[in-house]
């Protein structure tokens, strides 16, 4: 029998509602410019490498700001860092609708980026908040948000062919405008205040230190944040350009040269630094540092799959954006169904159990598309299109369950940044590397890369099968009944005094 917070009250299903629309904002904008590349490059005059900026530039932002987006939120208010994000989205989505050329599409997309930032890890904070004194609740309250962003993922690319049928692909970006309006007036009317929360109101001791991070503004990483936006940027570049220009170019190997000098100085900096952006003791966690990794291993496979596969739906097999779109279909369904069932799954087995079936069937249609050419008939693609969402689908909603499962709830923010960081980071890098790979005009050049590209998937996902046995079977606070939740919260309290 189910405790009586177990049942979600009509508030805490509209902060649920509120939250997931920043999610889902951000995640459609990750796959529903895919579509439009083709005719982008047309209208914009961009070549393949400058198409792979339009993405990842993005991306980059999204993913080397969350961390510091993250720890402003812990540190002063996440339901403001929320509502800042939604309105820089949706002020960067009416420039990316009015660009003129290539160069100003990649800047507004960068600037999306940073709305984005601020907006993943907050959004994933304040369910949190709202959720956290039930674990069994939290698991499917994750499971439905994480349903609502892999959905948005999914159907980007039908949205995306629908809307460029029907308009012009610049429609994509300005289709978020009324989605960023709506989402900024939920979070001011139903997204409590921090000094009103709907669960567990807050202590005196996190009130003091809620005045103390408010009182020392100084503590933010500006050198790790700068570090990291070298080290990533420098990477990803060094991969975009890697096949126009050769390795021996002088910046493709100066670039990664600089990631790498930039990425050993951010560690050791993370080491020394009193206030750090990323916090390395937290990766000393077997459960957090697994799932972390095997959130990289997803969104590096997956997105750059999806923009291999938009330009093989278009290029080889000659589909208009619309027809291209609804090829993606499937990918909507397996995520819808297997996100839903994720919460459950989580509830019964644990997180592991999802995690590795996950990796296993999402492999399995990476295998399945490696033998994927210009003449297999649809069929073909569609089984791994069925495959793939399923296990993801699957096991995404478990690693987030795991991570904040195995972190403070103060430091949830913290560490629904690094993982996203993680997870972004790996999706740029998937684009640059897996776009590179298919890059060239023939028809040849592009169903040789995806054919590589899906190898290097089922090779990536089998890891992530690995990496999902070292994490904790259980989430720590997931016993039943108002007694687990005792329970747990004076192990809470003991870790915290140590």
């Amino acid at each position: 029998m189910n405790s009586p917070t177990s049942i979600p009250s009509p508030a805490l299903g509209r902060v649920l509602a509120t939250v997931s629309v920043g999610f889902v904002v951000t995640q459609l904008d990750v796959t529903i410019v895919n579509i439009a590349l083709p005719r982008m490059g047309a209208a914009l005059h961009a070549s393949v490498a400058g198409l792979q900026w339009v993405v990842d530039a993005y991306t980059l932002a999204f993913a080397v700001l969350m961390l510091l987006a993250g720890v402003l939120g812990d540190r002063f208010c996440a339901r403001r860092m929320y509502a800042a994000g939604i309105v820089l989205f949706a002020l960067a989505s009416l420039a990316c609708g009015l660009a003129f050329d290539a160069a100003m599409l990649v800047a507004a997309r960068a600037v999306q980026g940073v709305g984005a930032a601020a907006m993943l890890p907050n959004s994933l904070a304040l369910l949190n908040q709202s959720y956290g004194h039930d674990p069994k609740l939290r698991a499917r309250a994750v499971g439905l948000w994480t349903a609502a962003g892999a959905i948005a993922i999914a159907a980007g690319p039908v949205a995306g062919g629908l809307l460029i049928a029907a308009f012009d692909w610049r429609s994509i970006f300005l289709v978020n405008l009324p989605i960023c309006a709506a989402g900024l007036l939920a979070t001011l009317l139903w997204v409590p205040r921090p000094n009103t929360a709907l669960q567990n109101p807050p202590t005196a001791a996190d009130a003091s230190a809620h005045e103390s991070a408010e009182a020392s503004p100084s503590g933010i990483d500006l050198g790790g944040q700068c570090l990291a936006i070298v080290a990533l940027t420098a990477f990803v570049a060094a991969v975009i350009e890697w096949r126009p220009l050769g390795l021996g170019h002088p910046l493709v190997a100066g670039g990664f040269v600089l990631a790498l000098l930039a990425a050993g100085a951010f560690i050791a900096v993370e080491a020394r630094v009193a206030s750090p952006m990323l916090p390395l003791p937290l990766f000393k966690k077997r459960t957090f540092s697994a799932a972390v990794l095997f959130g990289i291993c997803v969104n590096l496979t997956y997105y750059g799959m999806v923009f291999v596969l938009s330009l093989y739906l278009q290029r080889v097999r000659g589909y208009t954006p619309l027809q291209a779109g609804l090829a993606f279909l499937p990918l909507t369904g397996g995520f819808l169904l297997s996100n839903v069932a994720s919460g459950w799954v989580v509830g019964r087995f644990g997180v592991r159990v999802p995690m590795i079936l996950g990796a296993i069937s999402a492999g399995l249609g990476y295998g399945v598309l490696h033998w994927v050419d210009a003449t297999t008939p649809l069929i073909g693609v569609l089984v791994p299109f069925l495959l793939i969402p399923s296990g993801m689908g699957l096991a995404v909603p478990a690693m987030t369950t795991a991570v904040l499962a195995s972190t403070e709830a103060q430091r949830a923010g913290t560490a629904s940044a690094v993982l996203n960081t993680a997870r972004q980071a790996g999706g740029a890098v998937g684009v640059a590397a897996f776009g590179a790979l298919a890059s060239g005009a023939a028809a040849a050049h592009i169903v040789a890369g995806m054919q590589a590209a899906s190898a290097i998937s089922v090779g990536l996902l089998a890891l992530g099968g690995v990496l999902s046995c070292f994490v904790q079977p259980q989430p720590h606070a997931s016993a039943p009944g108002p007694r687990g939740n005792e329970r747990n919260a004076d192990v809470t309290r003991v870790s915290e005094s140590r």
